[in-house]
């Protein structure tokens, strides 16, 4: 019989939200005990999203702050939820299972029996909570792509927030970890395609605390260019959160396993709610008809149009630039989109765009 504990653990999980919160099944029983002991499961139901110290953490609980402390320290070092400092002082905030637990689980890249494991379980628990409430609707866009700045079309308006390096240059601190999508589908025995894995970039203060807690590998700015040159070989989707202000993560997203895209593309009309804000152009004088845009485009925008040129279908383009960065003969450039919603500042107004699309 599951205990208790766990049972108030599904109820948070719930509030925190995002994709995959809390659904009563089985399978998220066997997760989150796999995931957390029972006093931990206790100290992560006291937390909130709002960061607090071991001491006011320590009151709810009713227990020592020595022991508190000790384990909220075992749980940052295992990625089950946030810490940073203020002040000195080290704060502590429950996570959402994504973007947060799962991604942690696999930030170091390595292949033992229990990561094996969890990412059997993450993956049942996925398929259970998808079969039991049906896919998620997007009513605003909760990500971006950020579009490969090189291969925009010469003459449009590009903004900060458009141009990949705007957010390497604005950070000290920088660190690589390893994608979790990719990873744990290599975990559970899957065909990852040959992509690369170490592409994961975390910007500031995150980048710090996963570089001390959870295997994160410090970069230089030059070292996170040539990451996302291969990101872009490999055909990967520059990703972040939707807001131009407070972005500290940049993924590399492929077509086939990473969660925000395999949701994404399960919408109507995916290119509504993952967009860069740019759409691809073809010259038809160098264009030669190789299909190679079409082949490496992952929302599979492309088909073979009139003349022998491809024709693009918004309702489904990413405005990734993949096809762009691909094309052996350069016939292909970004141009800015129309009808798309500029990003949001921040997490706040983005927090307050997902409530009005939901009402």
């Amino acid at each position: 019989m599951t205990q208790p504990v766990y049972r108030q653990l599904l109820e948070v999980m719930k509030s925190r939200g995002g994709p995959y919160a809390g659904a009563d099944v089985p399978e998220f029983f066997a997760l989150v005990e796999a995931l957390f002991s029972p006093r931990e499961a206790e100290i992560n139901n006291a937390l909130l999203r709002k960061p607090a110290s071991a001491e006011d953490i320590a009151v709810k609980v009713g227990r020592s702050v020595e022991e508190v402390r000790a384990v909220l320290e075992g749980m940052a070092d295992s990625g089950l939820c946030g810490v940073a400092a203020s002040s000195g002082t080290l704060l502590y905030q429950g996570l959402p299972f994504m973007p947060g637990l799962f991604e942690f689980q696999f930030m170091d890249g390595k292949e033992t029996g229990r990561q094996m494991r969890i990412a059997r379980l993450i993956q049942a628990y996925k398929q259970a909570h998808d079969a039991a409430g049906g896919v998620q609707s997007i009513t605003f866009p909760v990500t971006r792509v950020i579009p490969v700045d090189r291969a925009i079309k010469v003459g449009n308006v590009i903004h900060t927030y458009d141009q990949v390096m705007t957010y390497i240059q604005k950070y000290d601190s920088i660190a690589v970890g390893t994608c979790y999508c990719r990873h744990a589908a290599k975990l559970r025995g899957e065909d990852i395609h040959g992509m690369p894995l170490q592409v994961c970039l975390w910007f500031g203060s995150i980048a710090d605390n996963l570089i001390d807690r959870l295997g994160g590998r410090r970069i230089t700015k030059e070292e996170a260019r040539e990451i996302l040159d291969r990101s872009e070989e490999a055909g990967l989707i520059h990703m972040s959160r939707n807001t131009t202000d407070d972005i500290d993560f940049m993924c590399n997203c492929d077509r086939w396993h990473c969660e925000v895209v395999t949701h994404v593309l399960k919408q109507p009309k995916p290119g509504l709610v993952f967009n860069s804000g740019y759409q691809p152009a073809f010259d038809p004088e160098r264009c030669v008809a190789c299909q190679t845009c079409i082949e490496r485009c992952p929302p599979q925008a492309l088909t073979m149009g009139a003349g022998r040129l491809p024709a693009v279908h918004l309702d489904r383009c990413f405005g990734c630039g993949a096809c762009a960065t691909g094309c052996p003969e350069s016939a292909v450039a970004m141009e800015a989109r129309t009808g798309l919603p500029a990003p949001p500042r921040t997490v706040r107004e983005l927090a307050a765009a997902m409530q009005r699309g939901a009402a």
